[in-house]
């Protein structure tokens, strides 16, 4: 196993920190959960402090995990550069989506959770490894990186449609999509 990236343990450590941090300070917590714009409680950092919180130690878990398994190998295929880009993209459209679900629901609770970020990377890795095959712990199937994004993928669309929850699954179709734009963007041609 080779060690994990500079950024990618940064982002690791620095959500294992947060999450002991505000173990011990919970009374601070809701100045770096990402509010609705309705709820009176939205403050501009949210935009990205949200994505360092975490609402258990399994969600905390299952993000790094990912974070583990996916980001590593984008670090070393991109460069912290680059890869930090998408990490930002997918935690910024994650939550812009995210607020503009919960406006039009009309909801009212914060959003924790690096879940868009590593929905971004997710989608990253399935665009640039699309035939590697990986053995997701549930189901414990082989399939192809672009089989698993799509299955995520759909999961999350009919989920989010479906759902009271609690999951953001709109804020993880929101780290997809600002991956996938970002993407698209890089590998656009530049006129000279």
């Amino acid at each position: 196993m080779p060690p994990l990236p500079p950024v990618t343990k940064a982002f690791l450590l620095a959500c294992v920190g947060a999450f002991c941090f505000f173990q011990l300070f919970p009374a601070l917590e809701p100045w770096f959960e990402l509010w609705p714009l309705a709820s009176g409680g939205f403050m501009p950092w949210q935009l990205l402090s949200y994505a360092f919180l975490h609402g258990s130690f399994t969600h905390l878990l299952f993000n790094m995990l990912g974070l583990w398994m996916f980001g590593g190998g984008l670090e070393r295929v991109w460069g912290p550069r680059r890869y930090t880009q998408i990490l930002v993209a997918s935690t910024l459209t994650a939550a812009v989506v995210q607020l503009i679900f919960t406006w039009a629901i009309g909801a009212h609770s914060p959003t924790v959770g690096a879940s868009g970020a590593i929905f971004g990377l997710l989608l990253s890795f399935g665009m640039l490894f699309p035939n590697r095959i990986i053995v997701p712990l549930i189901p414990p199937i082989p399939m192809k990186a672009k089989v698993f994004v799509a299955i995520f993928g759909g999961l999350e669309l009919i989920l989010g449609f479906n759902g009271s929850s609690g999951v953001a699954h709109f804020a993880h179709l929101g780290g997809m999509l600002g991956a996938w734009l970002l993407i698209r963007y890089w590998r656009t041609p530049r006129r000279r």
